[in-house]
């Protein structure tokens, strides 16, 4: 198990449900990118795809939750772009 990879990945993880508060509670798009979850979405595939077929360990598992946190936050920007489009 790589320490230092689990470490990065529990940083960027504790980040996504602030996040996804802020999109659930303001349901505004507002300082948020499609483009860049997406990017991160892709990211963390790539990391998963790693661990799958090169380093099966534990850290998969961080890969999993920070991708289904990050996907959860882009499904919310989408149903918030929807809502800002019904207002105007």
């Amino acid at each position: 198990m790589s320490i230092l990879e689990a470490i990065m990945l529990i940083c960027f993880g504790a980040a996504w449900p602030f996040s996804i508060a802020k999109s659930l509670k303001s349901k505004s798009t507002n300082g948020k990118s499609l483009l860049f979850l997406v990017v991160l979405i892709l990211g963390y595939i790539a990391g998963i795809l790693n661990k799958l077929l090169n380093n099966n360990d534990i850290v998969l598992y961080l890969y999993i939750l920070n991708l289904l946190m990050v996907s959860t936050d882009a499904m919310l920007w989408i149903r918030n772009k929807k809502l800002e489009q019904t207002v105007f």
